[in-house]
């Protein structure tokens, strides 16, 4: 029975796979996040990772504030750079590999298809550099390694978009969302289902993307919201990018290419408009 060690528990990624772990028993899991287990020192997880017998880290653990990041660089490095570097040897020592969940802003989002694994990466953020960094080391310190990048990532669990679209739609008369952003949105629940997939297969080392199918703008990604949960008295209107200032700049487009982990590991990956009316239907469902 292989020893999984997955960091970062309490966070939206975190707690999906921990949500999820009862189907997969064919594994012992080791949820840990900081109070457990800093990633940020190298001796704790070198000694944790022994002593627990670690096959597999999923890192699920990051510095996410994207517009902090710009005025955090170093912190953003330890934990999105060096952190998941150290996890990555320790685990390669005993023979292991590691998953590193990144993310879509290794790319500054001026291309107009979607951007596949081997396109060149030019990050615009401190966030960005620091994930691809972290990719870069993960892969040089444990060559079996699995990078798996998303974008727009939510759930029931933390702060995230689509809680609070909701939140705001039921305060307020009226809201600008921005339309000249789009991507893909990511139901965290979805991805932790990716990332059993590939423990239950192993890995096929290399870089993968991984987001719900289709695309759309955050505008139109608020108004289905609004529509799913029957939020009628909020008029949602559209802003350009730069009536929305912010530290640091959003790619205007994050559409990634999932063919590489569709073919090689035989994913069916749900449309975002079915994975939000489950997740919508969730937080509707503990509030009542």
């Amino acid at each position: 029975m292989k020893n999984i060690l997955i960091t970062g528990c309490n966070g939206q990624l975190g707690n999906e796979m921990q949500v999820l772990a009862g189907r997969y028993t064919q594994f012992t899991y080791f949820f840990t996040d900081v109070a457990e287990l800093d990633i940020t020192d190298e001796d704790a997880v070198t000694a944790y990772i022994e002593a627990n017998r670690i096959d597999c880290v999923v890192n699920c653990a990051a510095f996410t504030a994207v517009d902090k990041a710009e005025t955090s660089e170093e912190l953003c490095d330890r934990l999105n750079h060096r952190a998941p570097g150290s996890l990555a040897a320790a685990v390669s020592r005993r023979g292991g590999w590691m998953i590193q969940v990144s993310t879509d802003y290794v790319f500054d989002g001026t291309q107009y298809r979607p951007y596949r694994e081997e396109d060149p990466t030019c990050p615009a953020t401190v966030y960005g550099r620091t994930k691809r960094a972290g990719e870069e080391r993960v892969l040089a310190a444990c060559p079996q390694s699995v990078v798996i990048r998303t974008a727009w990532l939510y759930s029931t669990y933390g702060n995230n978009f689509v809680k609070t679209m909701l939140r705001l739609g039921r305060e307020k008369d009226a809201l600008g969302v921005i339309f000249d952003q789009v991507g893909t949105p990511t139901y965290a629940r979805d991805l932790a289902v990716a990332i059993f997939t590939i423990l239950d297969k192993g890995p096929v080392a290399g870089i993968y993307h991984f987001s719900n199918e289709g695309v759309i703008s955050w505008y139109d990604f608020t108004k289905a919201i609004h529509r799913i949960a029957g939020i009628t008295s909020c008029r949602v209107r559209p802003l350009h990018t730069e009536e929305y200032p912010v530290p640091a700049p959003r790619p205007h487009y994050s559409v990634l290419d999932k063919t590489r982990i569709k073919e090689t590991y035989g994913m069916e990956i749900p449309y975002w408009e079915e994975s939000l009316a489950e997740c919508i239907r969730l937080l509707e469902s503990a509030r009542v």
